[in-house]
């Protein structure tokens, strides 16, 4: 009977796999070397010779080198974890160090490795073994597969058997890990990294990598319905991608960094397979230069930062490229911090982060070959062409969000022939169009140049399923008493038919119904019964998710009442219209480290924090188990919020849990959904849109005949108006720039609409200028406002049902779910856990009072015609509607009221021996501040940084006012009204 042992099956089965490869198998027993050398001595002497014409001139110096790289692997066993000797290694191996072996001692590189001729067999010289024995001192090891070039053992890898359940690869990995790296640390110094197998799983890591992160390596499949490669035909195909020569080498070269943990510990990285595979697709798409875009979709959470690291280190290497500029664009300065730190934690060489507009111009002017991280922003004002050339790579992230208007317009008038490459971490939709028209390339099955999905990031343990737990409110009304008060509260204002039914349709939104008292009141005790019972007990901690600072703080009275004031805390950014007391809630930005770094800290008594926008977006806290949602968030915002939940963290967290109080799990569904057919229409019918858009302007400006475009000012818009003064006109060239607009939209932001920018802004202030505004509803409301929420809240009540069924949100639920495969589960039942019930019956559908404002929201929410998504989108437009009305007021503007204090400040300073132009000084403070401010930069040490930076050259240098009093009020305002 056949035996099947460790032996003869795996690790023989990679053996033959990788001599296959063009490298010879050479058993342990006639390998060159005593067991306890770490190196192929030889090897590497002929490699230098070989390698290196000063030492081939005179070998002798080969011994020289060998001795420098002796004295590294000693050095290491005092070490118990190899990665600085590791990452020191490296560096000779990459013909990183020199020797004075040149003319008159000059330095020379130092090559122990041929990266020029990866194909050619007489370059390197590979050498697979088995069993390899290494002795360091009395302690003694045995490595199942060790793989050689030129004399360095690159790649080390454990195998188990295939027929013994109790063993995994996950034996193999925490042997090397665990064992190996700890007792025989130099033996891993000159390693590029180790692998373990089963014959079921491949995975991979580098030195000092937990075993957790050890990433599989999966070839990129066109056919998404192609079975999955199991045993040891996906080991085949791992073996095959990871352990050729040519992959090795580009590794060790490109797809390696070295960074600092939160703790100051020296890490070694490597790329995961998507990131490997996307770099190279980027790079060649480049190399070939035929087609200039391209769109990577890679899973939140799965490394979209590191991708762009490798990409940028192998492009500024290919000689072919000749020294490239890479431009890194992102869309906001958080991404620009976090972007620019793992770039500048990686010491990629070259590295420029722009502070301002001008240094960015300055840099593609100057042709400047750096990579270069800038904000989208940046390119607001660039005049024209800054940069022609065709070697610039552009790759901008988060490309579904503001690459689709003026700046990405703007940022590709700048760079013409640059190739653009755009990278997302959110699932696109067909709803996203301009994506795929701008990045995506029908060059491209789908639309993508790769695609690495959330089912992707989930089976290869990049990140954890998340799963929905519904908790839904019934909110029940009071009927009659409403009736009844709101009566009065007509009869007692005089209010008129009109005003009645504006104020009812405002206290009937969206906001109102979420934030009654009572209903947060139940909620938050439901949430401490749930964290309690659930989250606490794992050693995980939570977010609580609210519908705006006002119930953050709601919230955490209530949740104080059932967990103690030191469980949990709010992180809200600050704004002028702050009430005094929420200001302990609106942390700075050393404040903010503290918070995060207490909420990440498994002893700390702080188990929950409550937001509302801060930290939904680039809040990275593995610990972070469960979050209670109750703001209605949707499309790109709600995966950006959920999907901090994702995130790994061993040994007990197995998911990310969703609590949702609101029903919106049909939205994330939704959003996960993938359209491949709509996309492909989307990237072809953009020339049909561009042959359409000239008409459609020429239609809308035909409204204005003998109109001079020209003239500003109320001269001008007099003008405009009379043209269109008839009501049936007016409409007419409401319905015709409407198409415009959509139109603008969609082409938006393709270098066609530049000729046409003036005449479409022109026709969007004349569009705005005429459009109706609801004055009397909007007066009304400010007077009454409170009084008619204070109402509600006096006849609403909230039950939350009790139970324990959770709708788990992993791949193969949402695929059944969006393709009707599974029918255990009926919609009306998901539609039960997932909608809230807001009302009764009413009896009398004649008033159009409050009482029925309110029941028409029940009714609809019963009959349930529409998905609660697009019903809660509805209801949300017309919170919106109202509120933007509601603001219109003729108020100030929080930026003007900040230039009123800044003139009254410098207006002080003035004396009649020093004048000064104070709206010179106003206008320029204003201008830098917001050149540089962003959204919650307060908090932020970067915006904190960069707004002192701004505001100090522009009053020290610039205005020559040096006084710090001065400076110190002028940082005050500023913060207050940007």
């Amino acid at each position: 009977m056949a035996q099947f042992s460790e032996a003869n099956t795996v690790r023989d089965f990679v053996r033959d796999l990788v001599a296959s490869l063009d490298v010879p198998f050479t058993p342990c027993t006639l390998l060159p070397r005593q067991t306890d050398e770490v190196m192929l001595e030889g090897g590497v002497k002929s490699a230098l010779i070989r390698l290196n014409p000063e030492i081939e001139a005179d070998p002798d110096k080969a011994d020289e080198v060998i001795y420098n790289l002796r004295a590294i692997l000693i050095a290491a066993r005092t070490n118990p974890h190899p990665v600085v000797a590791n990452e020191e290694f490296m560096a000779w191996l990459t013909g990183q160090k020199s020797m004075p072996f040149g003319t008159n001692g000059e330095h020379t590189t130092v090559r122990l490795i041929d990266f020029d001729h990866l194909d050619d067999d007489s370059s390197n010289q590979w050498v697979i073994s088995t069993e390899v024995t290494f002795k360091q001192g009395r302690v003694e090891k045995r490595f199942d597969l060790v793989l050689w070039c030129n004399g360095f053992p690159l790649v080390i890898g454990e195998a188990k058997t295939p027929v013994r359940s109790a063993y995994t690869w996950i034996d193999g990995a925490a042997q090397i890990h665990g064992d190996y790296e700890q007792s025989v640390p130099q033996f891993f110094v000159p390693n590029v990294f180790c692998f373990a197998t089963e014959g079921k799983d491949f995975r991979y890591g580098t030195v000092g990598m937990p075993v957790e992160l050890w990433g599989p390596w999966r070839e990129e499949s066109a056919d998404d319905d192609a079975p999955a490669k199991i045993g040891l035909v996906a080991v085949q195909e791992a073996v095959e991608g990871v352990l050729k020569p040519s992959a090795v080498l580009e590794f060790l070269r490109f797809f390696t960094i070295y960074a600092t943990d939160k703790k100051h510990r020296k890490i070694k990285i490597i790329a995961r397979f998507q990131q490997f595979q996307g770099t190279n697709l980027i790079v060649e798409r480049v190399l070939l230069g035929k087609v200039k875009q391209g769109l990577i979709w890679h899973f939140q959470g799965s490394g979209k930062s590191l991708l762009m690291v490798f990409t940028a280190l192998k492009l500024r290497a290919m000689a072919e490229l000749t020294n490239p500029t890479i431009v890194i664009v992102v869309d906001r300065i958080d991404l620009d911090t976090q972007i620019t730190g793992t770039f500048s934690a990686s010491d990629v060489p070259g590295l420029v982060s722009t502070d301002s507009r001008a240094q960015l111009q300055q840099l593609l002017s100057q042709s400047a070959r750096k990579v270069i991280v800038t904000t989208i922003h940046k390119f607001g004002e660039a005049p024209g062409v800054l940069d022609a050339r065709d070697n610039i790579i552009a790759m901008v992230d988060e490309a579904h969000r503001s690459q689709e208007g003026d700046y990405g317009q703007k940022m590709r008038e700048a760079l013409p022939n640059a190739f653009l490459f755009g990278l997302t971490g959110t699932p696109i939709n067909k709803r996203d169009r301009n994506t795929f028209m701008w990045f995506g390339s029908t060059e491209d099955e789908g639309g993508y140049l790769s695609r690495y999905s959330f089912q992707e990031s989930i089976r290869d343990g990049a990140t954890l399923p998340l799963h929905f737990e519904p908790r839904l409110s019934e909110i029940h009304i009071d009927q009659n008493a409403i009736d009844v008060a709101f009566q009065e509260l007509v009869a007692d204002r005089g209010l008129s038919e009109q005003e009645k039914i504006t104020l009812s349709k405002k206290a009937a939104s969206i906001e109102v119904l979420i934030k009654t008292p009572s209903r947060i009141a139940k909620i938050a005790a439901d949430i401490a019964v749930h964290f309690r019972a659930k989250v606490e007990p794992e050693g995980l901690k939570a977010q609580v998710v609210v519908y705006d600072k006002a119930s953050c703080v709601a919230y955490k009275e209530e949740l104080d009442k059932h967990l103690g004031p030191d469980a949990s805390t709010i992180v809200m950014s600050k704004s002028r219209s702050d009430l005094v007391d929420w200001a302990k809630w609106t942390p700075g930005a050393d404040d903010l480290e503290q918070v995060v770094s207490r909420f990440n800290d498994p002893a700390d008594p702080l188990k929950i924090i409550i937001v509302t926008a801060k930290l939904l977006t680039g809040f990275d806290a593995p610990i972070l188990f469960c979050q209670y949602l109750d703001k209605p968030l949707k499309e790109h915002t709600l995966l950006q919020a959920i999907t901090r939940t994702n995130r790994v963290y061993p040994p007990n967290k197995t998911h990310g849990l969703i609590v949702d109080y609101l029903g919106i799990f049909d939205d994330v569904a939704k959003s996960l959904a993938f359209d491949e057919a709509s996309v492909e229409q989307v990237v072809t019918n953009i020339e049909e849109l561009k042959l359409q858009f000239a008409p459609a302007l020429a239609t809308a400006l035909g409204f204005f005949p003998g109109v001079d475009r020209s003239i500003g000012g109320y001269e001008g818009l007099v003008q405009a108006q009379s043209a269109i003064a008839v009501e049936t006109t007016k409409d007419a060239f409401g319905l015709a720039f409407s198409i415009v607009s959509q139109l603008w939209e969609a082409l938006s932001p393709d270098p066609m609409l530049s000729p046409h920018r003036d005449d479409y802004r022109w026709l969007t202030d004349v569009y705005e200028s005429v459009r109706p505004a609801d004055i009397v509803g909007r007066l009304v409301w400010h007077s009454l406002g409170a009084k008619t929420i204070d109402l509600i809240n006096e006849h609403v009540r909230v039950e939350i049902p009790q139970g324990d069924e959770t709708i788990v949100l992993d791949a193969q639920t949402i695929e059944d779910l969006m393709t009707g495969r599974r029918t255990d589960v009926s919609p009306k039942e998901i539609e039960k856990q997932i909608t809230a019930r807001i009302a009764r019956h009413l009896n009398n559908p004649a008033f159009i009072e409050l009482g029925q404002r309110l029941n028409s929201i029940r009714e609809r929410y019963a009959d349930i015609q529409q998905s609660s998504l697009d019903f809660l989108r509805e209801l949300l437009e017309l919170a919106r509607d109202t509120v933007v009305a509601e603001k219109a007021i003729d108020e100030v503007p929080r930026e003007e009221q900040g230039r009123a204090a800044l003139t009254e400040l410098f207006e002080a300073l003035k004396t009649d021996e020093t004048p000064i132009i104070v709206e010179n000084i106003v206008n320029r403070i204003d201008e830098v501040v917001r050149g540089v401010r962003f959204d919650g930069w307060q908090a932020t040490i970067r915006g904190d940084q960069e707004v002192r930076k701004a505001l100090r050259s522009t009053l020290y240098v610039q205005f020559k006012i040096r006084d710090n009093d001065v400076f110190e009020k002028a940082l005050g305002y500023v913060r207050e009204y940007y």
